[in-house]
C-alpha cells in the first residue's frame, strides 16, 4: 500500500491529497515528524540533487501544510523559502485541501501569510482563495496591497503564480477587474497608506487613458464604488508624508484626473501651503499653482497668503520665488488694505541669495507702501537688514535707518574674516598602558581605513610594550584577537602579505610570523592594486616599516620609532627626531633603515636644529643635519594641457567622448631616488598620476601622512581623480584636499590648481571640501589669489570647471565673510566667461562677484568683457549682474 511519505517522495501531489482528505486531524499531525525528518533531508542535498527533486518538494510543500492543524504552524511551512522550487507552481491543491478548515482558522492563516513580506507576492492567490466565504476583511499590509494591484492590473488573481497548463484565465482589463473584485472598495483606501506606492500604479504614460489606474480610480468615484473625497484626502495626505518625487507622481496625476473643485480644493488650502513651503520642488510648484488658482477664485484669505509667502519665499528655487512674488503684486494691487498683513511676508524675500529676487521684492515694497506707513516701515527696516550693502542704501531712503550686520561697516570699515587656522593635536604614545594599546589594535584589527594617527600610534605603542616585555604583551594581545585568523592558539605561521601594519606587528609578538617572511629583500606584496598606483606605492612605505619593526621585535627589539609623527597631520618636529637618536645612541640601537628615511620625509625642516643633529656625531645625525639645512625645495613638474579619453571603454567598441584637462608631471626625485630605501623609490619617480587607479576609497587621508612636508607632490598625485570629479561622476577626492591644505611644505602651483579643480566639482560636498582647503591657505597666508584666478580661468576656458559651479563654491566662501579674497580670485577669472561670448551661468558668477564687490569695497578696472556685458540690453541675470558689479567697481573707485 502507498503510503504518505511514499506518494511525497515520488512527488504524487495527486496521490498526496487523496491520502491526506479523509485524515483527522490527529492522524495528520501524526504524520509531521516524517515530514520534518524528510525535510531535514532535503536541506542536505546538493544543487543538482535539488533541482531534480522538485516534485518531491512540491508533494512535501503540500502534505505539510495540510497536516499542520495550527494556523502559526501552518502559515510557516507554507511560506518557507527551502520548500519552494524555482518554478511556478499551482496552488489550487493546497487550497482545496484547507478549504475543509473551520472559517477562522483559514482567515487566520491568510493573514499571516500576507504579513510575510517576502512571500506574500507568491501566496496572493492562496491567500484571496482562504479568505473566500470567511467573511473576515481582506488583510492590509503593505504587501499585500502590492500584490492585490499586481494581480488587478494584470487582470488575473494569480499574481507571479500560473495555473496548471491549459486552464490559464483570460486576463479582464483593470475597469472590469476592480469592479468583480469585492475587495475594491476596502484596499483602495490603503494605495494611499503603503510606505511605497504599489509598483503598479505607476506604469502608465498617460494617467487619462482609460485602462491605468489614475483614469479607473476616477471611475470608481464618478459610480461611487469609493467615495470621491477618499482618493482626494488620500492623495493629498500622501504627498504630505514625502518621499521620492517619482513615487508622489502618482498622487499628483490622480489628483489632476479627479478635477476637484475650488471647494474641495480649498478644503486642504493648510496642506496646500505645507507641500508648497517644504515638499521637492515639483510638487511645490503644484501646491504654489493650486494656492494661485484659489486666490484668483477668492479663496485665499490675505493671512494664508502671507503664511505661504513666508514659507515659499525661504526657499533656494528662484523660479518659485519669483513666481510667489508675483502673486504678492496681485494681491496688493487688488485690495490695498491687506499690505500690513503681505509686506511682512514679501520681505522674507530679502534673505535670499539672488539678489535680483531681494531687488523685486524691495520694489514691490516701494509700490505698495504709504508715505503714513510708520509703524510698518519700522517692521520692514528690520527685516532690510538681510539685503545686500547696495540694495541696503536704497532700503534706508525708503525705510529710513537700518542697522548694519556685524562685520559690515561700508567700504571703509570692512575687515575680512577668515577662520582660524586648524588646530593640531599632538601624537602622544609614551606613558600609555598596554590595556590601552590592546584596546587600540583590537579595534584596528577590525577597521577597513584607519586614520595616520591611529596606525602610527599603535605602531610605537606595540614597539614599546613588546622591548619592555613581550610575554606580557603577548599574553594581553591574544583574548583580544582571538577571532583573527592568524591568531587563535591553532594556526599557523601567518602571510605578512594579507596583514595590515599594526596586525602585522601583533602577529610578530604573538609568535605568528617567521624572519624570513620578513626580510627586506623579500617583495612585500599585500593588498596592493598594482605598481602604478600612487595609493599602493604610499602603503607600501607603511608596510614596509611595519615589517621591519616586526623583524626587529623577533630578533633585535627597537625601543620605540623614529618616525612616529609630533602631530595628527604627519610632521615630526626636528627635536623629537633628535632626541630619539640620541636615546637611540645611547642604547646602543641601530636604526631601522625604512623607519629613519620615515622620519626625514616628516621632519620640519629647521635649520637652526641642524647643529644639534650634527652633534650626534652619527650616520644618522649627519644625514639629518644634511637634511635639516638643505630646505625645502620647490617641486619640479610640467604642466600641460592635454586630450584624454573620458570614461571606461565601451564593450562595443564605441568611441568615448575627449575632454580637455590639465597634466602636471612630476620629475625625478634624485634624492629619494639615490639616498633612500628602494620601497620609497617609487614616490621619487616621473609620474602624472592616473584618472582611474584601484584603491580603497577612504585609506587616502592615512597616506597623507607619509609627506606631510610636501604638499606640492602629493597634489600632482591628487589632481587627476579631483579632475575626474569636476568632468565625470566621480566623488570623495574633495575630502583629501582639505586636508592636504594643512599639512606642510610650499603651497605652490600644484595645490592652486587642485583647489581651482575641485572648485569646480561635480558634487557639493567636494566643493564644500575645496572653500575649506582655499580658506585654511588664505588664513595661513599661503593663498595666491591672482595664481589661483589664473587657474580658474584656465579651467573655465576648458570647460573643466563650469561657471554655476564655480559660482556655488564662490558664494559658499564668500557667505563665510571671505568677501576680499574671494573677489581677488573672482577678477582674474571672470574674463574667461565675459569674452569670447558669455559661457552659460556667467550671470550667476558676476552676482557672487557683484556681492563681494559691494561687501569688501573692492575697487580697480573694470575685468575684460565687463563693460560689453553691461551694455547688453534687457533684464537678463547676464546683463543685470554685469550692470550691478560695474556699478559697484565704480563706486568705490570714485
Amino acid at each position: 500500500m502507498n503510503t504518505l511519505l511514499d506518494a511525497v517522495r515520488t512527488g504524487r501531489c495527486d496521490r498526496v491529497t487523496t491520502l491526506i482528505t479523509p485524515l483527522t486531524d490527529s492522524e495528520r499531525r501524526a504524520h509531521l515528524p516524517e515530514l520534518t525528518s524528510l525535510r531535514r533531508e532535503i536541506r542536505s542535498w546538493d544543487w543538482s540533487r535539488r533541482w531534480d527533486a522538485e516534485p518531491t518538494l512540491r508533494a512535501l510543500h503540500l502534505a505539510g501544510a495540510a497536516c499542520h492543524t495550527g494556523p502559526a504552524a501552518a502559515a510557516s511551512w507554507i511560506a518557507a523559502r527551502d520548500l519552494r522550487d524555482t518554478r511556478p507552481h499551482d496552488t489550487a491543491p493546497l487550497a482545496a485541501l484547507l478549504a475543509a478548515r473551520d472559517r477562522a482558522w483559514r482567515a487566520d492563516v491568510a493573514h499571516r501569510l500576507a504579513a510575510r513580506t517576502a512571500t506574500v507576492e507568491d501566496d496572493y492567490p492562496l491567500i484571496r482563495a482562504l479568505l473566500e466565504g470567511t467573511g473576515a476583511p481582506a488583510p492590509t499590509t503593505d504587501g499585500f496591497v502590492h500584490a492585490w494591484a499586481r494581480a488587478t492590473t494584470t487582470g488575473t488573481t494569480t499574481g507571479r503564480i500560473t495555473v496548471p497548463a491549459g486552464r490559464r484565465p483570460r486576463p479582464r482589463p483593470l475597469r472590469i477587474a476592480l469592479r468583480e473584485d469585492p475587495c475594491t472598495a476596502e484596499l483602495v483606501p490603503h494605495l494611499f497608506r503603503t510606505a511605497e506606492p504599489a509598483p503598479a500604479l505607476t506604469r502608465y504614460d498617460d494617467p487619462r487613458t482609460p485602462g491605468r489606474w489614475p483614469a479607473e480610480l476616477a471611475h470608481l468615484a464618478a459610480e461611487g464604488t469609493v467615495a470621491r473625497h477618499i482618493l482626494l484626502t488620500g492623495s493629498v495626505n500622501r504627498l504630505l508624508r514625502g518621499g521620492r518625487t517619482a513615487h508622489l507622481a502618482f498622487y499628483t496625476d490622480l489628483f489632476d484626473v479627479l478635477d476637484p473643485t475650488t471647494d474641495e480644493r480649498a478644503e486642504h488650502t493648510a496642506d496646500w501651503i505645507a507641500l508648497a513651503a517644504d515638499a521637492p520642488s515639483p510638487i511645490a510648484a503644484r501646491a504654489q499653482q493650486t494656492l494661485t488658482a484659489l486666490f484668483e477664485a477668492g479663496r485665499l484669505p490675505a493671512g494664508r497668503l502671507a503664511e505661504m509667502s513666508a514659507a515659499v519665499l525661504f526657499r533656494p528655487e528662484k523660479k518659485l520665488v519669483r513666481a510667489q512674488l508675483v502673486l504678492l503684486g496681485k494681491a496688493l494691487r487688488r485690495d490695498p488694505g491687506d499690505r500690513f498683513t503681505l509686506l511682512p511676508a514679501t520681505a522674507a524675500a530679502f534673505g535670499h541669495t539672488d539678489t535680483a529676487l531681494q531687488d523685486k521684492a524691495l520694489k514691490l515694497v516701494a509700490a505698495h507702501l504709504r508715505p503714513d506707513d510708520d509703524a510698518l516701515c519700522a517692521d520692514l527696516a528690520f527685516e532690510a537688514e538681510q539685503l545686500g550693502p547696495a540694495l541696503r542704501r536704497t532700503a534706508a531712503a525708503l525705510l529710513g535707518a537700518i542697522a548694519d550686520p556685524a562685520g559690515d561697516q561700508g567700504p571703509d570699515g570692512y575687515e575680512e574674516t577668515l577662520p582660524a587656522v586648524p588646530a593640531r593635536r599632538p601624537v602622544t604614545t609614551a606613558g600609555r598602558s598596554l590595556a590601552e594599546t590592546v584596546e587600540l589594535v583590537a579595534a584596528l584589527a577590525k577597521t577597513n581605513a584607519p586614520t595616520a594617527e591611529e596606525t602610527e600610534t599603535a605602531l610605537d605603542l606595540l614597539v614599546r610594550h613588546a622591548h619592555q616585555d613581550r610575554t606580557a604583551l603577548a599574553a594581553a594581545l591574544l583574548p583580544a584577537l582571538a577571532d583573527r585568523h592568524w591568531a587563535g592558539p591553532d594556526a599557523g605561521l601567518a602571510d605578512p602579505a594579507h596583514l595590515s601594519a599594526p596586525e602585522l606587528l601583533a602577529a610578530a609578538v604573538l609568535g605568528r610570523l617567521a624572519p624570513a617572511d620578513l626580510s627586506p629583500h623579500r617583495p612585500a606584496g599585500g593588498r596592493g592594486y598594482g605598481q602604478n598606483c600612487i595609493h599602493d606605492a604610499l602603503r607600501r612605505v607603511t608596510t614596509a616599516r611595519a615589517r621591519e619593526a616586526a623583524l626587529r621585535v623577533l630578533t633585535d627589539p627597537l625601543p620605540f620609532l623614529l618616525a612616529t609623527p609630533t602631530w595628527d597631520c604627519g610632521t615630526l618636529e626636528p627635536h623629537d627626531l633628535i632626541s630619539r637618536l640620541t636615546a637611540y645612541d645611547r642604547q646602543g640601537t641601530t636604526p631601522a633603515p625604512a623607519d629613519f628615511a620615515q622620519a626625514l620625509l616628516r621632519v620640519r625642516r629647521d635649520p637652526r636644529a641642524a647643529g644639534a643633529a650634527a652633534a650626534l656625531a652619527t650616520p644618522e645625525g649627519r644625514r639629518l643635519a644634511d637634511w635639516l639645512t638643505t630646505g625645502p625645495a620647490a617641486t619640479p613638474h610640467t604642466r600641460r594641457v592635454t586630450d584624454q579619453d573620458r570614461g571606461p571603454r565601451t564593450w562595443w567598441g564605441a568611441e568615448r567622448d575627449t575632454v580637455r584637462r590639465v597634466v602636471l608631471e612630476l620629475s625625478e626625485h634624485l634624492v629619494i631616488q639615490q639616498e633612500f630605501p628602494a620601497v620609497f623609490h617609487p614616490l621619487g619617480r616621473p609620474r602624472t598620476g592616473t584618472p582611474h587607479c584601484w584603491h580603497w576609497r577612504g585609506q587616502e587621508r592615512a597616506h597623507l601622512a607619509v609627506l606631510p612636508q610636501d604638499r606640492e607632490t602629493q597634489a600632482v598625485w591628487l589632481l587627476p581623480e579631483l579632475t575626474e570629479c569636476a568632468i565625470a561622476e566621480d566623488r570623495g577626492a574633495g575630502e583629501v584636499l582639505s586636508r592636504l591644505a594643512e599639512l606642510d611644505g610650499p603651497a605652490g602651483p600644484a595645490l592652486h590648481l587642485a583647489v581651482a579643480t575641485a572648485l569646480g566639482a561635480r558634487h557639493a560636498e567636494d566643493r564644500l571640501a575645496a572653500v575649506d582647503a582655499l580658506l585654511v591657505l588664505a588664513a595661513r597666508g599661503e593663498l595666491d589669489t591672482a595664481l589661483l584666478g589664473r587657474d580658474l580661468a584656465e579651467l573655465l576656458n576648458l570647460g573643466t570647471v563650469k561657471p554655476n559651479r564655480l559660482a556655488d563654491a564662490a558664494r559658499t566662501a564668500a557667505a563665510t565673510g571671505a568677501y576680499a579674497t574671494t573677489w581677488a580670485a573672482l577678477a582674474v577669472a571672470l574674463p574667461a566667461v565675459l569674452t569670447d561670448g558669455p559661457a552659460r551661468g556667467a550671470g550667476e558668477l558676476l552676482a557672487v562677484a557683484a556681492d563681494c564687490v559691494e561687501h569688501c569695497g573692492a575697487g580697480g578696472p573694470l575685468p575684460e568683457g565687463l563693460a560689453e556685458a553691461a551694455a547688453r540690453k534687457g533684464t537678463s541675470q547676464l546683463a543685470t549682474q554685469a550692470r550691478r558689479l560695474r556699478t559697484a567697481l565704480t563706486a568705490t573707485t570714485g
